[in-house]
């Protein structure tokens, strides 16, 4: 299924990290793209800029962030959204985004991806704002899914349904964090089929795969160490239903040696080529 932006899946790509620029600046290995952090890369000059710029002038590049605070009810960051845009531009990102969460209040950012209340007042305030800040980059934003850990008493509609409905309602796309939705699921005692159903596959433009860290009575999206069965076979039911979409391994602590991530990644291969079987 083609998302209704005609947006290119780019296939198997990794997030940039700082412990791998000199293996991808050096070896340019076979990585189909990477994923940028936003706010690591906002700064002009310096070498991680230096890095975004030479990575652009050979890999596609997608922007990520973890600032917009688009469920926040301070006024939108027009000057931080200004820079994201500069760098859009600099490295020709495909697209760019951020989560679905608020960051923060009174101009403080607590540099944490907060939950939501899952109602309505919410659901418009927070489809008003996305769509405020797609006027201003003049393109979709690709939100994510984000992992929670509590929900709220004044929640009255459930999380992929509210998701589902904010996508339609702000006309945005979706970067859906497959690790998240399981992560989530068994966080709150959801199902993650039905949590699947409820998704527009015509706006999933991205996914997202990781490691999490099983505490036993839950679970914490802490993006260590590989992919389990699980998450796979939810990834795989993501590729049937989307026919395939660009795909992005995150690996963010204890980060191994960069052969070891990209293995890791090329494990996703054989779902995405199943669905063309």
């Amino acid at each position: 299924m083609p998302n209704r932006w005609n947006l290119p899946d780019l296939g198997l790509g990794l997030g940039l990290r700082s412990v791998h620029f000199d293996h991808v600046l050096e070896e340019r290995p076979d990585v189909e793209w990477f994923e940028i952090l936003s706010e690591n890369y906002l700064s002009e000059g310096g070498r991680t800029r230096h890095v975004a710029e030479r990575v652009a002038e050979h890999y596609p590049v997608v922007m990520h962030g973890v600032s917009m605070s688009i469920g926040s009810t301070d006024p939108l960051d027009f000057e931080h959204f200004a820079r994201l845009r500069s760098l859009a531009e600099l490295t020709n990102a495909r697209w760019l985004g951020d989560h679905i969460c608020w960051t923060g209040v009174a101009g403080r950012n607590t540099h944490e991806l907060l939950p939501l209340p899952y109602d309505e007042p919410t659901l418009s305030h927070v489809a008003d704002r996305v769509r405020a800040a797609q006027d201003f980059f003049q393109r979709p934003l690709v939100l994510e899914n984000p992992s929670t850990y509590a929900t709220f008493a004044t929640s009255t509609v459930p999380e992929h349904e509210w998701i589902a409905r904010l996508l339609e309602e702000a006309d945005c796309a979706m970067l859906l964090d497959v690790n998240n939705v399981y992560v989530n699921c068994r966080n709150h005692g959801l199902d993650a089929d039905s949590w699947l159903d409820a998704i527009p596959y015509d706006r999933v433009v991205q996914v997202h795969l990781a490691g999490h860290t099983d505490k036993g009575t839950h679970l914490i999206d802490t993006h260590i160490g590989p992919v389990i069965d699980p998450v796979w076979e939810l990834f795989g039911e993501v590729m049937r239903r989307t026919g395939g979409c660009s795909t992005l391994l995150e690996w963010d602590a204890e980060i191994p040696g960069f052969d070891e991530v990209h293995a890791e990644l090329l494990k996703a291969r054989k779902h995405r080529e199943a669905v063309s079987t």
